[in-house]
C-alpha cells in the first residue's frame, strides 16, 4: 500500500523519470525510503562522498532464502554464492580506509570464521573450488578430459574418407544441447549413429554411436559432480542455519549501504547535492531545477507560511512551481540528491506529502470535478503535519462560491499543522486572503514586450492571469480577442491594470531593495576587511615590540658580561645601545602628545618623590630628588598641584644615601667577609655611584654562608627610596640583582 502512494505522488510530481535513474545505481530492487535517524543516514552519505566505493554486486531479494534456511531447508549453490558476495562486499570495506563514522559501522560487523570459511570454497564464478576437495578435483578432470575426446572423434569421423560423400558439410551443429553431424540419406551403410534432427533441406542432424558413449560417460561424471555439490551445500546451509541470525542482519545492512552507495553515485554523476531535512517547516530554494525539465530555469522561493497562494498569467509556471516546492520536499525527506543552492536553500520536514492536482472527474463512479475534489479535501481532515499542492483550486465550480468555501477549508485545516501551496486564477480568493498573516502571495511574472511569461516569481502580490495575451499567444484572432475585452468590462480591465502595476511596482521596489542589500553586505565586508587590517596591525607592532625588547635583553646582558670581565669603554658603549632598544620599544601613541611647560627651579612630581628642576635642556630636566640628582626625561614629570605643600622627605638613619662622584661605576659590588656596618656603607658608596652613573640594574655579591650577609643586604634595600625592585639572581642564591 505505502508503495503505491509512493508511486503516485512521484506521478503527479514528474519524478517517475528522475527515480528510474536513481534505482539503476541500486545493487538490487527496493523502495527508495530509508528506515531509521535521517541525521545518522546523512553523515554515512557525507562520509562515502570522499571515498572511492567499490563495484556492487547484484543480489536479488534473498528473504524466501532466509526464510528456508530458518526452517533447516538447502540452498542451492548459486543462493548460496548470493550471501558470499555480500560477505565479499563487507571484507573490501573493511580493508579500505573508510572516514568515520562509515569506518565505525564497518568495524562493528563482526563476520563469523564459520561463515568466512564457506567462502574460501568458492570462484569468482561462482562454482565450487576443486582445489578443495579431491574426488571433485579428479571429476573435474575427467570431464575436461572426456571433452577434448569428443573434440577429437568428431575432428575424426568428419575427415574419415567413408563419410566425405554423405557430410553436406564439415561443421559441427549444436542440435538440442548435443553435438551433431549434418548428413545425406544412407549414412548408415559407413556410420553407426543416432538421428536426432532434420534439417530444412531434408538433411539429417546424427549423432554418431562413439560420440553417444561419451556423452553418457560425460552425464555420469557430471552426476557425481551434482551429488558432491549437494553434499557441500547441505553442510553449508546447515552452517548458515547456525547463523541465520547474523545472515539476516548482515542481508539488511547490505540494503542500507546500498542506499548509501546509489545516492553517493547518482549525485556525482548528476552533480546533484543533499539537502538534510530541518526540523522547522520552511520551505526555502535558492536556483532549484526539477529534475524532470531539460535546462530550466533555476526557481528561487520561500515558504514561510502555513499557505502560499500563487496567481498570475496563464502558463506561467504555477504548476511547476507548486511540484518543484513539493519535490524538494519529497527528495529532501528521503535523502536523495537534486540540482540547487545547499547554502542557501532549507527544506522542513513533513510527515506526508499530498499533491491534488489531476482532474478527479469520473463518469463511472458518478463523480463530478468539484465533488471529486470535496473528497480529497475530506481525506484532509485525517491527516496531520502535512505539505499539500493543490492546483487551480476552484476548478470545477462557481468561481466566487468556491473562494468563500476554501477560504474556510484552508483557515481550518491549517490547524491541523498542514501546510498549503495553492495555485489560482480567481482574485476573488486572492482577495480573500491577501490580508492574512497565515497567506504569502506569489504572482507569476509576465513580460509585456516579449508577450510571453518568465517563469520567475514575485512574492508579496497579485499576479495578473493574462487571458487575452495568452489567447493571442496561441494565435486565437485578435478581433475575437477585442471583442472578448469588451464583453469583460471596462472596469475589471481598469482593475487588471491596478493590479498588474501593483506588481511591476513591487518588483521594481523589491529589486532596489535587494540592490541596497548586496551593497550593505559588501560594506560590511570592507568594515570586516578594515577591522583584520587593523588587527594584524597590532600584532605586527607587538611583534616588532617584543623584538626590540629582546634585543634589549641581549645588549644588557652582553654589557653586563663584559663589565664583569673588565670595565672597559666596550661595556659602556653595549650598556648604552641597550638602553636605546628599551627607549624604543616603549614608545607609545601617547608620547606625542603635548608636554606641559616646566621651568628651571618648578617643584614636580618624578614617580613617588616630589623633586626640584635643576636645569633643562631638549626633552630631559636634570632634578634633585630626596638629595639625590639625576637627568630624566621631561615626560616623566608631572606638575604638581598647587595646594600641596612640598614636604622635606624624612631619610631614616639606618638608609642615609651617600652620592659620591668616582671616575668610573662598576655594575657589581662584593661585600664577602665585611661586618654588617661595614657592608651596608659599602653599598651606599656603591649605589650612590651607580645612580650618578645612569646605570639602572647591578648586582651585590653577599655570598650565601650563614645568610645574615643576605638578610641585612635585603632589609636595607627595602628601604632604599631609589631601589625599585630586587631578587636572588636564579641558580645563584649569593647575588642578589637590584633594579635602579
Amino acid at each position: 500500500m505505502e508503495n503505491s502512494l509512493e508511486r503516485s505522488i512521484t506521478q503527479k510530481l514528474d519524478l517517475d523519470g528522475y527515480l528510474n535513474k536513481f534505482t539503476s545505481f541500486m545493487a538490487r530492487e527496493k523502495s527508495v525510503a530509508m528506515q531509521g535517524d535521517a541525521n545518522n543516514h546523512y553523515r554515512y552519505i557525507k562520509a562515502l562522498e570522499k571515498v572511492d566505493i567499490p563495484q556492487m554486486p547484484q543480489i536479488p531479494n534473498l528473504d524466501d532464502k532466509l526464510a528456508r534456511l530458518s526452517k533447516q531447508g538447502v540452498l542451492h549453490l548459486d543462493e548460496i554464492y548470493h550471501f558470499v558476495k555480500i560477505i565479499y562486499l563487507f571484507n573490501k570495506l573493511k580493508a579500505m580506509e573508510l572516514p568515520q563514522p562509515m569506518a565505525g559501522k564497518i568495524a562493528e560487523i563482526e563476520i563469523p570464521q564459520e561463515i568466512l570459511n564457506i567462502t574460501t570454497y568458492f570462484t569468482d564464478e561462482g562454482d565450487l573450488d576443486p582445489s578443495k576437495d579431491d574426488e571433485l578435483f579428479d571429476i573435474q578432470n575427467a570431464v575436461e578430459r572426456n571433452k577434448r575426446d569428443i573434440k577429437e572423434v568428431l575432428s575424426s569421423i568428419t575427415r574419415s574418407s567413408k563419410l566425405q560423400d554423405y557430410l553436406v558439410d564439415s561443421s559441427i551443429h549444436l542440435i538440442n544441447g548435443e553435438e551433431a553431424l549434418l548428413v545425406r540419406g544412407g549414412f548408415s551403410s559407413v556410420i553407426k549413429a543416432s538421428i536426432i534432427g532434420r534439417s530444412s533441406a531434408g538433411f539429417f542432424y546424427i549423432l554418431p554411436d562413439k560420440i553417444k558413449e561419451l556423452k553418457d560417460k560425460e552425464a555420469k561424471l557430471l552426476s557425481k559432480k551434482e551429488e558432491i555439490i549437494w553434499r557441500y551445500c547441505k553442510e553449508f546451509s546447515a552452517i548458515m542455519h547456525r547463523w541465520e541470525r547474523f545472515l539476516r542482519f548482515l542481508n539488511k545492512e547490505f540494503d542500507i549501504f546500498d542506499h548509501y552507495q546509489a545516492r553517493v553515485k547518482f549525485a556525482k554523476a548528476f552533480d546533484y547535492k543533499f539537502i538534510l531535512p530541518s526540523k522547522t517547516k520552511d520551505v526555502i530554494l535558492q536556483d532549484f531545477a526539477h529534475p524532470a525539465l531539460d535546462n530550466p530555469k533555476p526557481i528561487n522561493i520561500s515558504l514561510k507560511k502555513p499557505i502560499m497562494l500563487v496567481t498570475g498569467v496563464n502558463a506561467g509556471g504555477k504548476t511547476m512551481l507548486l511540484k518543484s516546492i513539493l519535490s524538494a520536499v519529497y527528495m529532501s525527506k528521503y535523502l536523495l540528491p537534486f540540482r540547487c543552492d545547499v547554502n542557501r536553500s532549507v527544506v522542513g520536514t513533513f510527515k506526508s506529502i499530498e499533491a491534488i492536482i489531476d482532474d478527479p472527474q469520473s463518469v463511472k463512479n458518478d463523480i463530478s470535478t468539484f465533488a471529486g475534489r470535496m473528497l480529497e479535501f475530506s481525506k484532509l481532515f485525517r491527516k496531520k503535519d502535512a505539505i499539500v499542492g493543490v492546483d487551480e483550486i476552484e476548478l470545477g465550480t462557481d468561481a466566487d462560491e468556491a473562494a468563500s468555501l476554501f477560504r474556510v477549508l484552508l483557515d481550518e485545516l491549517i490547524k491541523r499543522d498542514i501546510t498549503f501551496i495553492v495555485t489560482t486564477h480567481h482574485k476573488r480568493l486572492a482577495s480573500l486572503m491577501a490580508g492574512e498573516d497565515s497567506v504569502e502571495l506569489v504572482a507569476a511574472l509576465y513580460d509585456e514586450e516579449k508577450r510571453r511569461p518568465t517563469y520567475t516569481y514575485l512574492q508579496g502580490s497579485i499576479g495578473k492571469s493574462y487571458a487575452f495575451e495568452t489567447a493571442q499567444r496561441y494565435n486565437i484572432p485578435e478581433s475575437i480577442v477585442e471583442k472578448a475585452k469588451e464583453l469583460y468590462g471596462e472596469d475589471k480591465e481598469r482593475l487588471n491594470e491596478l493590479i498588474e502595476q501593483s506588481t511591476k511596482l513591487e518588483r521594481d521596489m523589491r529589486q532596489k531593495i535587494a540592490k541596497l542589500d548586496t551593497q550593505i553586505k559588501e560594506l560590511h565586508r570592507k568594515e570586516e576587511a578594515l577591522k583584520e587590517t587593523q588587527e594584524k596591525m597590532k600584532e605586527e607592532q607587538r611583534k616588532v615590540l617584543a623584538t626590540l625588547e629582546n634585543r634589549y635583553n641581549a645588549a644588557t646582558k652582553r654589557a653586563l658580561s663584559a663589565l664583569k670581565e673588565a670595565e672597559s669603554a666596550k661595556a659602556r658603549q653595549l650598556l648604552n645601545e641597550a638602553h636605546k632598544h628599551k627607549n624604543r620599544a616603549k614608545l607609545k601613541d601617547k608620547d606625542d602628545t603635548k608636554l606641559p611647560e616646566f621651568k628651571v627651579g618648578q617643584k614636580v612630581k618624578y614617580r613617588s618623590h616630589t623633586a626640584e628642576i635643576l636645569s633643562i635642556k631638549s626633552k630631559e630636566a636634570f632634578i634633585s630628588a630626596d638629595g639625590i640628582k639625576m637627568r630624566v626625561p621631561l615626560k616623566e614629570l608631572k606638575v604638581l598641584p598647587q595646594n600641596i605643600k612640598t614636604l622635606k622627605p624624612k631619610i631614616k638613619a639606618k638608609a642615609d644615601i651617600k652620592v659620591q662622584r668616582s671616575n668610573k661605576a662598576s655594575l657589581f659590588i662584593k661585600l664577602l667577609g665585611m661586618r654588617a656596618d661595614e657592608a651596608i656603607d659599602a653599598l651606599d658608596d656603591f649605589l650612590s655611584n651607580a645612580l650618578m652613573h645612569g646605570l639602572s640594574e647591578v648586582e651585590v655579591i653577599h655570598g650565601t654562608g650563614s645568610g645574615v650577609l643576605a638578610k641585612v643586604v635585603s632589609e636595607h634595600l627595602k628601604k632604599h627610596p631609589k631601589v625599585k625592585n630586587f631578587y636572588r639572581m636564579p641558580g645563584n642564591m649569593g647575588v642578589t640583582v637590584v633594579e635602579l
